[in-house]
C-alpha cells in the first residue's frame, strides 16, 4: 500500500503499473476504475436479480425468520435453560403505501446482492490497486481478500443471529401504555434489520483498516495502547448508534468490537516489528 501511494505521488498525470517502463495516463486510469466499478455493479445486479426470483423464499426463511418463535437463536437460548429463554412478540407487519412492498422487495434484493457480492467487490478493488503495489505488498493484499470477506460476513451473521433477535424482542415488547400497540410497517422492519447487520459487518473490518493504517505509518501499537480507554468509549458510542437503545444490544456489539480492537493492536505490533527488522537489515547491508 505504501508503494502504491509513493507511485501515485510521482505525478498527477501518470500512474506506474506493474512494469515501471509502462505508464497509464490519468484518464486511462479513470477508465480502468470505471470498468472495475461496472463489473462489480453487474455482479451485484445479477445476484439481486436471482434474489428477486426467489423473493418469497428469501422473505419467508431469511427476512421474517428473526421475528418467528422457532428462529434458531430462540430455540438455542431456550434449550440452555429457562432463565435464558426468550422469544419475540407477535408482530403483524403492515404497509401504508401502495408500492411499499414492491420497493421493499427491490431494496432487499439489492442489499443481498451487495452483501453476497462483497468478496468479489473487494477483489475488484484489489485488482485496481494491485499494479501500484510492490511485490511483497501484493502478496499480502491478496490474502486480505479472504480475511476481509470473512470478517464482513462474520459481522453480518453476528448481527443477524445475535443482535437482531434480542433487538426485535426488546423493541417489539416495549410499550408506553396499553393504548399503544406495536404494528410496525414492513419498511421500518427492513430498515432495522439492515441496521442490525450491515453496520456490524463493516465494524468487523477494524483489523483490516488498522492493518493499512499501520502499513502507512499513521498509527502504531503504542498509540492504540495509549488511547485504549478512549477507544473503548468510542466503541460503545458507535454500538449505541447502530443498535436499539437497550443495554443488552449495545453490549452484544461493543464487546466483540473491543476484542477486535485488541486484535488490531496485535496486527499493528506485527507490522511494526516487521518494519523494524527490515530497517535493521537495510542498515547492516549499507554498513
Amino acid at each position: 500500500m505504501a508503494g502504491f501511494l509513493k507511485k501515485l505521488m510521482k505525478g498527477p498525470d501518470s500512474v506506474i503499473v506493474e512494469d515501471d517502463s509502462k505508464e497509464m495516463s490519468f484518464l486511462d486510469h479513470i477508465e480502468e476504475l470505471r470498468w472495475h466499478i461496472i463489473r462489480g455493479g453487474l455482479v451485484v445486479i445479477s445476484i439481486a436479480f436471482i434474489a428477486l426470483f426467489f423473493q418469497d423464499e428469501i422473505f419467508e426463511y431469511i427476512i421474517f425468520a428473526p421475528k418467528k418463535p422457532d428462529f434458531i437463536t430462540y430455540r438455542i437460548m431456550c434449550a440452555i435453560s429457562e432463565s435464558t429463554c426468550f422469544g419475540p412478540p407477535e408482530l403483524k407487519l403492515i404497509t401504508r403505501e401502495l408500492g411499499e412492498q414492491f420497493f421493499v422487495g427491490m431494496s432487499v434484493s439489492m442489499y443481498l446482492g451487495a452483501i453476497l457480492a462483497f468478496p468479489y467487490l473487494f477483489y475488484e478493488f484489489w485488482q485496481f490497486i494491485k499494479p501500484g503495489l510492490y511485490e511483497n505488498e501484493a502478496k499480502i493484499a491478496s490474502k486480505l481478500i479472504g480475511v476481509t470477506s470473512f470478517l464482513f460476513l462474520l459481522g453480518i451473521c453476528f448481527g443477524y443471529f445475535i443482535i437482531a433477535p434480542f433487538a426485535i424482542t426488546y423493541l417489539g415488547n416495549y410499550t408506553v401504555g396499553a393504548e399503544a400497540i406495536n404494528s410496525p410497517t414492513l419498511s421500518s422492519y427492513i430498515t432495522y434489520l439492515t441496521m442490525f447487520t450491515v453496520p456490524v459487518g463493516l465494524a468487523f473490518e477494524m483489523p483490516v483498516v488498522v492493518y493499512f493504517l499501520a502499513k502507512l505509518g499513521i498509527i502504531g501499537p503504542a498509540f492504540m495502547r495509549k488511547f485504549r480507554r478512549e477507544a473503548l468509549l468510542v466503541i460503545f458510542i458507535i454500538a449505541g448508534i447502530i443498535t436499539p437503545p437497550d443495554v443488552i444490544s449495545q453490549i452484544l456489539v461493543g464487546v466483540p468490537m473491543y476484542i477486535l480492537y485488541e486484535v488490531s493492536i496485535i496486527v499493528a505490533k506485527n507490522i511494526e516489528q516487521d518494519r523494524n527488522r527490515k530497517n535493521i537489515t537495510t542498515t547492516n547491508n549499507n554498513a
